[in-house]
């Protein structure tokens, strides 16, 4: 029975939540409420795109606002137009079946992915874990209680969480893909703000969730004992677990937790081997600071760096791609400035953490700076650019030694790659109650 091999591979199939037929499915999907939080006009643009229309917009809250002065206001509207939808009828429980999704974004190739849930009993982000469901970045604790205030009432979760596995032999989603043709299309449309194209099929056939299942196991039977990587939305699967470990806590001693749908998290699986998925890097921009003042934070940590101007950005481009055999680089931009650092002799494994690692102690020490993590380099340099800020650009990680890289090293340093540019994050679509 597939249910069990499911089960026994961390997974299950769910009774996924949609729009009605007549909600207006351009308006209702938006991206991730992780993306563009330092360009408050992407989100000002989604306001006026939407405006009153049934919404995720209505259901989530962009990381741009946590900490708005009023936002335990906006968490107290977003619980209360979640439970309007379901009585309202706006959003409707379906058959229990697995969502494939085709993704074909502006200036990428399409990717396949497959809506799925995954046991959170079987999920752990300390460090040192060995869970069949592994964090791929350092999970900062400090922000998951103002996630969980967004959780913690909520009917409903809508995940922007993608969750990669290793199947070089294409045994779970691309079965699907081939018999995509005897599915139902849920969804076909395109999606705002130069989302793409994107396709839902249902699926529901017993046989192919059957062959999913078998795949699944199949792969769970590697020496790492290590089946799901965290790709996208670390924090919020880490958000999802504490919500479940208070659930459980707070649960009477003859009451049956273990059913409970707050047991499962609702998550897009994605094939590290999909041509499609682009592994992006993801930048960093500073606020209220001075380039001298950072780097005497770098010989500090970093031990022995140089940097080197450059003419242009397309040469700061090009440094930072070729990299060092000695070292590790990192591109540089501010209002008056390109060039790349080049830290030498390094602790870390990857650019990523030789450069976080000397950030952290900057901030530390200075109050007024401030960082955000950027995605895309057009992003990147316009903020940059600006006075008072500065900018710096890192390589993509590479995906053929991801699975390796984080079996050996455990979680990479936080905010180290990205599932392709900001406009091809997962959109808000599917849902699923998570109470009782």
């Amino acid at each position: 029975m597939y249910k069990d091999k499911f089960q026994a591979a961390g997974a299950k199939v769910p009774r996924i939540c949609m729009p009605a037929s007549q909600v207006d499915l351009y308006k209702w999907a938006v991206i991730a409420c992780d993306q563009f939080t330092s360009e408050p006009h992407y989100w000002e643009d989604v306001e006026q795109i939407v405006r009153d229309a049934p919404s995720a917009l209505h259901i989530t809250l962009p990381e741009l606002y946590l900490e708005s002065p009023d936002v335990q206001q906006r968490i107290d509207r977003i619980n209360h137009t979640m439970q309007a939808y379901l009585d309202q009828g706006i959003v409707k429980e379906l058959e229990e079946a697995l969502h494939l999704v085709r993704r074909k974004p502006e200036h990428s190739p399409e990717r396949w992915g497959l809506v799925i849930c995954l046991d959170l009993e079987a999920y752990d982000y300390r460090e040192g874990s060995e869970s069949m469901i592994r964090a791929t970045e350092g999970t900062i604790l400090e922000r998951i209680p103002p996630r969980l205030r967004i959780r913690e009432h909520a009917c409903l979760e809508l995940p922007h969480i993608m969750v990669l596995i290793d199947d070089p032999s294409k045994l779970v989603i691309e079965p699907m893909i081939e018999q995509k043709d005897q599915c139902e299309i849920l969804y076909d449309f395109t999606l705002m703000k130069d989302g793409g194209e994107i396709t839902g099929y249902k699926v529901t056939d017993p046989d192919l969730l059957d062959k999913a299942a078998n795949g699944l196991n199949l792969l769970a039977g590697n020496d790492s004992g290590m089946l799901y990587a965290v790709g996208d939305g670390n924090h919020s699967l880490a958000t999802a677990k504490a919500s479940w470990e208070q659930i459980k806590s707070a649960a009477s001693s003859d009451e049956d937790i273990m059913d409970h749908p707050a047991r499962w998290a609702l998550v897009e699986i994605e094939n590290i081997h999909d041509p499609g998925l682009i592994f992006e890097p993801i930048h960093r921009v500073l606020f209220n600071v001075t380039k001298h003042a950072m780097e005497a934070h770098f010989s500090k940590v970093c031990g022995s760096w140089r940097f080197f101007s450059c003419s242009s950005l397309e040469e700061v481009k090009q440094a930072v791609t070729r990299g060092a055999e000695d070292g590790h680089v990192a591109g540089f931009v501010d209002e008056h400035t390109l060039g790349y650092y080049l830290f030498s002799d390094p602790k870390s494994t990857i650019p990523a953490g030789t450069l976080q690692e000397a950030l952290d102690s900057y901030l530390e020490a200075e109050d007024e700076a401030s960082v955000d993590y950027i995605h895309g380099d057009a992003s990147t340099c316009t903020l940059a650019a600006k006075p008072g800020n500065c900018g710096f650009l890192l390589p993509a990680i590479e995906k053929h030694t991801f699975f390796y890289t984080v079996q050996r090293d455990g979680a990479l340093p936080r905010k180290t790659f990205s599932m392709g540019e900001a406009e091809e994050k997962r959109y808000y679509l599917e849902a699923r109650k998570i109470i009782r």
